[in-house]
């Protein structure tokens, strides 16, 4: 009885141990968390922004009408290549031509009126040395007779001659002076007249030549909204009737894209970038930055912030122009395009997926599995609130099965990965998954690593 007592109480010593162990192996199994991992290695990043936009030649002109009229010739064709200086259109002239012509004339008889007074100036002049002259010999004449009177060698009645004369040839004198004046007077009133109407012929000659339109450069005609018989008017750009056509040096194309405000500062002059053109699909077109917009242009209106006198806090877009070093023959102005401009690049550099970065508040990383934020202060008195609130951005390495967290520094974004500058090593091994797991991780749990392809469950949640 004694022994079959004792090999009892042995199986029922040896049902507990297991019954113990059991609980113990499967509530370890419940705490520990499931991750996939990855290792960190060198590698090349290389950081990009994407902007769409059209295609536009870098040089482009819209004629506008300059003068209100009817088209009587367009010299040219949608699409034709022109040279600098090539007639484009001919707008009717035959008031201006006729005011051309009428100023001109008035310009001719103010100058041949010139001449003439110029004529009058030089008899004017002639006739006041001959009345000098005669003032010179009517004086001697009465100096010398004077002499006599006095001496009476001779009679008043002839010392009353001299003077007469004497008197009127200074007389002449004064009259002829006035005349050359008044004839020089009248000099300038006609050169004045000439001045007048070269501005007058000026004048008229502009409004005659805005009748007709060349090109300011080598060039095609990319846009040809009007006929030949229709009226155009002075007005508003690209207002109907006012524009007549659009001059496009296609030597030189760029891509020009709105780059969002966020990325704009990353973004600098001489950047390289592929274009991609969605009529040219599978087609990539190389250039560089060659402009950057300074001021933001609001995205839903397209109006520029420096033209709004109200605060918006819309999106905002700058444009850029990205200057296509290999474009193709047959490119046309307005496709839509894409730029993925490359703003740096760093070679053989520490990088991570972006997936497993994440961020934590630094309350709970010292929590250590602690329940609430009491237990928290507690375990680390030394926190205030506002230092357990501050967050920390890092990874989860793998240490000893354990989810250890550690703060890092990044540079720049690629597509898929961020350089770390500070906190890792290559060949660490870190969590990059599942996004579930990564959000809710903490810092010391116990993870098991599977790195086998995701369910699909888990990747619809």
């Amino acid at each position: 009885m004694k022994n079959r007592k004792k090999i009892a109480i042995i199986v029922a010593v040896v049902v507990v141990v297991i019954a113990i162990v059991g609980f113990t192996v499967a509530h370890n199994s419940n705490n520990v968390t499931q991750v996939q991992t990855g290792k960190v290695t060198k590698q090349d990043v290389t950081s990009t922004v994407s902007a769409s936009g059209e295609i536009k030649p870098k040089t482009y002109v819209n004629v506008g009408a300059n003068a209100f009229g009817k088209i009587t010739k367009l010299y040219v064709k949608e699409g034709e290549k022109v040279k600098k200086g090539q007639m484009l259109a001919q707008i009717e002239n035959v008031q201006p031509e006729a005011d051309v012509n009428a100023n001109r004339a008035a310009l001719d008889a103010a100058k041949t009126d010139s001449t003439a007074q110029a004529a009058a100036i030089n008899t004017a002049q002639a006739n006041l040395e001959s009345a000098q002259v005669n003032l010179d010999h009517a004086k001697f004449d009465y100096d010398r007779a004077d002499g006599l009177y006095k001496s009476k060698l001779i009679a008043k009645s002839d010392y009353d001659v001299k003077k007469a004369a004497y008197d009127s040839a200074v007389a002449s004198i004064s009259q002829t002076k006035a005349q050359l004046a008044q004839v020089r007077a009248q000099k300038e009133s006609f050169d004045k007249r000439i001045t007048q109407a070269s501005a007058t012929l000026v004048r008229s000659r502009d409004v005659l030549q805005k009748t007709e339109y060349s090109a300011p450069f080598d060039g095609v005609i990319t846009n040809l909204p009007v006929r030949q018989g229709e009226t155009v008017v002075i007005g508003i750009q690209n207002a109907p009737g006012s524009t007549l056509m659009t001059l496009a040096d296609m030597s030189v194309i760029t891509a020009e894209v709105k780059v969002d405000e966020t990325d704009i500062v990353n973004v600098k002059i001489g950047q390289p970038a592929e274009v991609t053109i969605d009529a040219m699909p599978k087609k990539i077109f190389h250039g560089n930055v060659s402009e950057i917009g300074d001021n933001a242009v609001v995205r839903s209106t397209g109006v520029s912030t420096s033209q709004s006198n109200i605060a918006s806090q819309e999106a905002k877009d700058f444009k850029v122009v990205v200057t296509l070093t290999d474009p193709p023959e047959n490119l046309r102005p307005g496709l839509s395009a894409t730029a993925k401009i490359t703003t740096a690049t760093k070679k053989d550099t520490i990088a991570i997926p972006i997936q497993a970065l994440t961020i934590r508040q630094r309350g709970d990383l010292e929590d250590k599995g602690k329940k609430d934020k009491a237990s928290v202060q507690a375990a680390s008195p030394q926190l205030t609130a506002a230092q357990a609130k501050e967050e920390l951005q890092g990874v989860f390495a793998v240490r000893n099965k354990k989810a250890e967290f550690i703060a890092v520094e990044t540079g720049i974004t690629g597509t898929t990965d961020i350089e770390v500058t500070k906190g890792l090593q290559p060949g660490d091994e870190i969590v990059t998954g599942s996004y579930k797991v990564l959000r809710t991780l903490r810092n010391g749990a116990a993870v098991k690593i599977d790195n086998s392809a995701p369910k699909k469950e888990e990747e619809k949640s």
